[in-house]
């Protein structure tokens, strides 16, 4: 198996800005988690690693190769919007697609028969797709992406309108498929189920790509552990005026601080104390949520620095 590359790739609508020079890699035998808020750029970012639209600046590229039709046709990608035939039964649905993929009949049928057990589809092969729920029809998305047995994984929030069972069903296929060497590329608005799966973690802000790495290495880009503490006070001046707060943010009764360099809890905690009764102090690692919000938030925290 070989990496899949995005090198460089930028898109714009009009004067809509879409991707502008952003690039990551996905290693084989990996799972990258690609996040961003809604209309950052993942699905444009998607559909041009898969060959559906070209870049304007940049190239992906699968190892050292281009990637063009040839190379696409060894790619499974899941769009978000469903892109199945609505009246074609689930059956004919998978071995009309592998068939497309090159696979003899025989071969494409038995992969659909492979492919609709795993997913617990079973029972529905001779129903037509609009006969199915939503959640169904997403395995069934799933089954057309992996039918032919693809080098490259592209998928397009996979788990939305999932119910518990078919997440880990979803998230069993996509672990296997890495462990076997394929490059497995998905995005999610599901932060902790993203967190839990993913080796590697890609996030994007407008078209551009603001962090990379894996969760402990986001943290330390992002400032590390945070300290969370109530105190019984008369505002949050306390904070404001202490030098050891580089920002804070308030969560219910608590508030959220990012530690200045050169200081710890203790220097917190001693102007903490001054103000009120501290009642509970902890540190707290941030979590892929956490992180995620402080890096697509453009706004400050309240204690930030103007």
């Amino acid at each position: 198996m070989k990496p899949l590359e995005i090198d460089c790739i930028s898109k714009t609508y009009g004067a809509h800005q879409a991707l502008s020079d952003l690039s990551f890699t996905v290693p084989r035998g990996e799972l990258f988690g690609f996040v961003g808020s809604n209309g950052a750029g993942k699905t444009t970012t998607m559909r041009i690693a898969v060959g559906v639209l070209a870049p304007d600046a940049g190239e992906v590229r699968w190892g050292d190769v281009p990637v063009g039709q040839q190379e696409a046709a060894r790619f499974g990608y899941m769009p978000e919007e469903r892109g199945l035939y609505p009246k074609m039964t689930v059956a004919k649905q998978l071995v009309y697609l592998g068939r497309l993929h090159g696979m003899s009949s025989a071969d494409a049928r038995a992969s659909m028969l492979r492919w609709t057990e795993r997913l617990r589809i079973e029972q529905h092969r001779d129903k037509t797709v609009d006969a199915l729920s939503l959640g169904n029809q997403q395995r069934v998305q799933l089954a057309a992406a992996l039918v032919h047995d693809p080098d490259v994984l592209v998928l397009d929030e996979p788990f939305s309108g999932l119910d518990p069972m078919a997440v880990d069903d979803m998230s069993d296929v996509l672990l296997d498929k890495a462990a076997q060497g394929v490059p497995v590329l998905f995005s999610s608005h599901q932060l902790e189920l993203v967190e839990r799966l993913c080796h590697r973690v890609g996030v994007v802000r407008a078209g551009r790509l603001v962090a990379e790495g894996t969760l402990e290495e986001l943290r330390r880009a992002q400032g590390g552990d945070h300290l969370a503490i109530e105190v019984d006070a008369d505002g949050d001046g306390w904070a404001r005026a202490c030098a050891a707060v580089a920002s804070f943010r308030r969560e219910g009764d608590r508030l959220l601080i990012e530690l200045s360099a050169g200081h710890d809890e203790n220097d917190v905690l001693r102007a903490a104390t001054e103000a009120g009764r501290v009642r509970h102090l902890s540190r707290q690692r941030p979590g892929l949520t956490e992180l995620f919000r402080d890096l697509v938030d453009v706004r400050p925290m309240e204690g930030d620095a103007q």
